[in-house]
């Protein structure tokens, strides 16, 4: 009997010591599923296969216990897609701007049709930031980048600081059409611009899952424009200068995020020359940005 006594006494002790050691692992349902630290260990349905356990780390419950930044910082984005413009021009009543050489047909909107494939609009964004307003669904979005847009002709018109047909003038800038032709014909407009934005997106924790959309408007300020053209005749020339481009653009931006996937779109609502044309810039192409 005393043997019997100090028996029991052991196991007793034995099974305090292993519950209070064992005090990590809980038991969701008896059999089913154990969960060890970070560790969760699920029995599948099959009775007949008593060692057909599967085994999960708890990152779903670390995931969602990580805060998210009020502030988030994306750098270096590229854009790269077509550009293109809503002609409005009264070709009737461009005063000075349009000449044409006596003898030749005045110029009209076939002039400046564009070739839409090679017309390329390339951004680049030293950086955006998104600032969270409700819950990181909604959000400001803003930053800092430059907008290159190349205007691909199709005919052979050039720009000119001065009409080359006219002597004794007083400079003024011009458009003609000229008496060769060119392989390569575009007009380069480019701005430092700063974009701002309202965002919204369906998971802000993962940029790469679900939709998004940002809607606003952007500032530019045009710092280079030239005229680049190849021929035989004359080979390779960029003539820079003032082309009478407005100095300032306002544009309407937008962009769509379907998963990874992201599009940009622009149009400027006002024309972008000061006078003699009416051309109004549209942008379509591909983002690629982490959010």
């Amino acid at each position: 009997m005393k043997k019997f006594l100090t028996l029991m006494a052991v196991v007793c002790v034995s099974a305090n010591a292993m519950s209070q050691s064992d005090s990590t692992i809980t038991s969701a349902k008896q059999g089913d599923t154990l969960r060890i630290g970070n560790m969760i260990i699920i029995r599948n349905g099959d009775k007949t296969n008593t060692d057909n356990y599967k085994v999960y780390e708890k990152k779903a419950e670390r995931n969602r216990d990580k805060k998210l930044s009020n502030v988030s910082t994306n750098w270096a984005i590229f854009d790269i897609g077509f550009t293109n413009y809503s002609d409005k021009t009264n070709y009737g009543n461009t005063g000075t701007y349009l000449y044409n050489r006596p003898g030749t047909a005045p110029l009209g909107a076939s002039d400046f049709n564009l070739n839409a494939g090679k017309s390329v609009n390339v951004n680049f964004w030293l950086f955006m930031q998104r600032l969270n307003l409700v819950k990181h669904h909604l959000n400001l979005k803003y930053g800092l980048g430059v907008e290159l847009n190349n205007y691909r002709y199709s005919s052979n018109i050039s720009y000119q600081k001065q009409n080359p047909y006219i002597v004794n003038q007083a400079p003024a800038p011009v458009v003609i059409r000229d008496s060769v032709s060119f392989s390569k014909n575009k007009l380069a407009a480019d701005y430092v611009t700063v974009p701002f934005m309202i965002n919204y997106t369906t998971h802000p924790g993962n940029q790469n899952k679900g939709f998004s959309i940002s809607l606003g408007v952007s500032a530019g300020y045009l710092y280079s424009q030239r005229n680049k053209q190849v021929g035989d005749s004359r080979g390779k020339q960029v003539n820079r200068g003032g082309y009478d481009l407005e100095q300032f653009k306002i544009s309407y931006i937008g962009e769509i995020g379907i998963g990874p996937i992201r599009l940009y779109g622009s149009y400027v609502p006002n024309t972008i020359y000061k006078t003699g044309l009416d051309m109004r810039p549209y942008t379509l192409g591909v983002r690629f940005s982490n959010w």
